[in-house]
């Protein structure tokens, strides 16, 4: 379930990537996209879901990684990677530094609902409540901090996830860990881009 529901956020996350660029590029169909989408029916419910996987996601990995650690043995030594330098060293630190670039996810995630879904902006006001949201410096730095936090959760993520699902061999391992770099690189860049195109008013069409 750990990597099954990982793999169902980072998929939400493309979506919502590709509809928070619009904010950037086009401001108008931004705001034609964010009215039609809380228009559907449907929305409540699929937040709802999205907000059980959230959550389960970080408490299905705590659970296993206690569990992993009595198997081995509270007073074992931890587990250290075989990976040289480089960026084989960074995913490394990336894998180690998971519990907190979750929990500073978690912490966006809170101040981002916020900000701007707990009490929605009228229609056709979504990206001037965006642009106040970022207008704040710790607001916009915190932003940026977590599409880094991002990048490093998904660099170390994303192949774990295909390992733990027995999708990883030997065949397309190397396929699979680069891959999984390059879409960490890109989500987690694209979103802290999109704050800061946003935030110091870098973006092209006003609606």
């Amino acid at each position: 379930m750990v990597p099954l529901s990982g793999l169902l956020l980072v998929l939400f996350l493309v979506a919502h990537l590709g509809g928070a660029g619009l904010a950037v590029v086009d401001g108008a169909a931004f705001e034609a996209m964010a009215s039609w989408l809380h228009r559907q029916g449907w929305l409540v419910a699929f937040e709802l879901a999205l907000a059980v996987v959230f959550l389960l996601h970080p408490v299905l990995a705590l659970v296993r990684t206690v569990a992993n650690r009595s198997a081995r043995g509270g007073g074992s030594a931890p587990l250290r990677s075989r990976r040289g330098g480089g960026l084989e060293g960074l995913a490394a630190l990336a894998a180690r530094w998971i519990p907190w670039s979750g929990a500073l996810l978690l912490l966006f995630l809170g101040v981002h609902l916020a900000q701007l879904r707990w009490q929605r902006p009228p229609d056709g006001a979504e990206l001037v409540a965006l642009r106040g949201a970022l207008a704040a410096p710790p607001a916009l730095v915190l932003y940026v901090l977590a599409g880094v936090a991002l990048a490093l959760h998904l660099a170390h993520g994303l192949e774990a996830a295909h390992r733990s699902l027995g999708w990883l061999d030997a065949a397309n391992r190397d396929s699979i860990r680069w891959a999984g770099r390059l879409g960490a690189v890109l989500l987690g860049g694209g979103f802290s881009g999109v704050a800061l195109a946003v935030g110091l008013g870098w973006f092209g069409v006003a609606p």
